[in-house]
């Protein structure tokens, strides 16, 4: 009988893909923004700007420097894991079995992933505990997006406008929109006049998530406000100016003994006919301009 895994294994390839896609199903900032490949050891971004406008010449007139603004943007990635103890019945079962297993561990596994990345990238929060995490630092949208609205659950489409217009100002466009369930209720509310039953955005309703909003990507997701977050909406320019990757190798490990998740209550895991599976993965993003984004917050 052949063991599909051993310890210190990869998730077979088919399995990694399958992870990776249903990521981008469910993050709103991995559907709102291309992703690339990151390095295990970081990866540096160079943000590149000209100053000023072209210059218009006359014949045989001078010439004048235009100037450039260069910077640069660090990709740290985070490591992120996620385990639990199953039957050990998984590593005496056939292949087909155990990849049945693993085909449920992953998916659960991608989901956690991809609300973890919205939920580390937009507050810096660690997913678990909810609390600030040191690990991640500043480098979230809470922290360096300034630029904000606040809510008016009666008047949401206003609060949308408004942000792009700050966006607008500092020679931005707009590509995506995350909304918390609460904002997108509130823009399902909105009726077509004072007197009309008829609603404003009738494609978002009885919760539907259509993914555009006027021709504009949109997505809602519960992460956006997380663990009581001010936040209601994030606007700006998701496709130029926010970057995130994973590394393509998912390591996957299989635990016959001990206590792994230090559960004093659970115990050792010979002890109880158990074994436990450990999935990590590297994920990193970077906010390239601050002022491409805006906020629409609760006060």
């Amino acid at each position: 009988m052949a063991n599909v895994l051993s310890k210190g294994a990869l998730f077979p390839p088919a399995l990694t893909n399958e992870l990776i896609n249903k990521v981008r199903g469910k993050s709103s900032l991995a559907a709102l923004a291309d992703s690339e490949p990151v390095r295990f050891n970081g990866s540096t971004l160079f943000t590149f700007a000209l100053d000023k406008e072209v210059d218009v010449v006359a014949e045989n007139g001078a010439k004048s420097n235009g100037g450039a603004t260069v910077g640069t943007v660090s990709i740290t990635p985070v490591k992120i894991e996620y385990g639990l103890r199953v039957s050990d019945e998984f590593v005496r079962a056939s292949e087909e079995i155990q990849l049945q297993y693993l085909r449920a561990f992953s998916e659960g596994f991608a989901r956690k992933a991809a609300r973890g990345l919205d939920i580390m990238a937009f507050h810096g929060f660690n997913p678990r505990t909810g609390a600030a995490s040191t690990v991640i630092g500043t480098n979230h949208a809470d922290s360096q997006v300034t630029q904000t609205v606040t809510f008016t659950a009666a008047d949401p489409e206003a609060n949308v406008e408004a942000a792009i217009a700050l966006v607008d100002a500092n020679e931005h466009e707009v590509t995506g929109l995350a909304m918390a369930p609460a904002f997108r209720a509130a823009l399902a509310a909105m009726k077509k006049g004072t007197s009309s039953n008829e609603s404003l955005f009738p494609e978002l309703a009885w919760g539907n998530n259509p993914g555009t909003i006027r021709g504009l990507r949109a997505d809602t997701n519960a992460t956006v406000s997380f663990n009581s977050s001010a936040d209601r909406a994030i606007l700006g320019n998701f496709r130029d100016y926010f970057r995130w990757g994973y590394a393509a190798e998912i390591p996957l490990e299989v635990i016959q003994y001990g206590n792994p998740d230090n559960d004093a209550e659970a115990g050792d895991l010979k002890g109880h006919n158990q074994v436990y599976l450990r999935a990590e993965a590297y994920i990193g993003w970077a906010i390239l301009d601050p002022s491409a984004f805006a906020r629409i917050i609760t006060t």
